[in-house]
């Protein structure tokens, strides 16, 4: 059965979903690749109430993880989310308002260090030629000749200044449901979007019917469409990025204008300075013409009554 169903691509929709804990922690816990026991949302939500340039959502949540070995501790996962293509710059600005907050410190006996931190980006855009939806950035420690360093490692003073990252390129999803990952995030995948109205998916059931997560996951959209106030929270979205759509579509035309017109100014250019060298090369074969007349013994006059120009012609060539 084909559900219809809210789209999360929206920042309000996207988080009505996450802030539901157990799809937090579905979701994190299929990102990571391990086992989150609990998950918890950090004391501070950070979105961008300007929306001047761009759309950004940023939650941060604090989850506890088991390891292969059994070993469990706690991992900040930073997670952001983009519709528009995002300068790096933000991204990094953010990130190391993250690294200096003290509640991001941890405690052991004596010493202080940094509580290990993820970040995922779910962008709305693609990144660069890279063809993969899902982008694993693992940092690893290496000695000097290149090998890597296992002993020791994680530690908790490198573990408190280097991150890993995790990337997700929407869309290029594009119906790929080869993971657990890739099937939960299947929900974000733009490619089941309704044809007449964006805010909507169209999500077939029975693929998920095995699956009491992806169901929980869908029965939380589908509440989120029927919900009058997220609606026209995404009414407001569509409107903010329609003006910015409008904006940029004026730029592009702007811009392509521009370089027309810079480009008509070049051609004219360049068919002047052909011009110019046509001249040139004309007042080269005459004053050459004029010398060998000249050298002839004929007198400017004589020269002029041949080359049909008057005397101060011919004088204004030979200077």
């Amino acid at each position: 059965m084909i559900l219809r169903v809210a789209n999360p691509i929206y920042d309000s929709v996207f988080k009505y979903l996450v802030e539901d804990l157990r799809i937090a922690k579905i979701l994190i816990s299929a990102l990571l690749k391990k086992e989150v026991l609990e998950v918890e949302v950090r004391k501070h939500e950070y979105t961008n109430g300007t929306r001047d340039n761009i759309s950004m959502f940023r939650i941060d949540f604090g989850a506890k993880v088991r390891e292969s070995d059994g070993s469990q501790h706690l991992v900040l996962i930073e997670l952001q989310k983009t519709w528009l293509e995002t300068e790096t710059l933000r991204f990094r600005q953010y990130l190391g308002a993250q690294y200096a907050n003290p509640d991001n410190i941890g405690k052991e006996e004596s010493h202080e260090f940094g509580i290990p931190m993820v970040t995922v980006y779910l962008l709305g855009h693609k990144v660069g030629d890279i063809k993969e939806p899902i982008i694993y950035a693992v940092h690893k420690a290496y000695d000097y000749y290149g090998n890597e360093v296992t002993e020791g490692i994680p530690d908790p003073f490198v573990e408190s200044l280097v991150h890993d990252s995790i990337i997700v390129q929407i869309p290029r999803l594009r119906g790929r449901v080869n993971n657990k990952l890739e099937k939960v995030l299947s929900v974000f995948d733009q490619t089941h979007k309704d044809k007449y109205n964006r805010q909507m998916l169209n999500i077939d059931e029975d693929n998920y019917e095995d699956d009491t997560d992806m169901m929980y996951i869908l029965r939380r959209l589908l509440a989120a469409a029927s919900d009058a106030k997220l609606r026209q929270d995404m009414n407001v979205e569509d409107e903010y990025f329609t003006a910015i759509e409008n904006r940029d579509t004026a730029i592009m035309n702007r811009d392509k204008k521009i370089a027309e017109q810079d480009q008509y100014i070049t051609e004219q250019k360049n068919q002047i300075a052909e011009q110019n060298n046509q001249i040139a090369e004309h007042m080269k074969t005459l004053q050459a013409t004029i010398n060998s007349l000249v050298n002839r013994g004929m007198s400017l006059d004589e020269i002029s009554v041949v080359m049909g120009k008057t005397v101060e012609e011919i004088k204004s060539i030979i200077c």
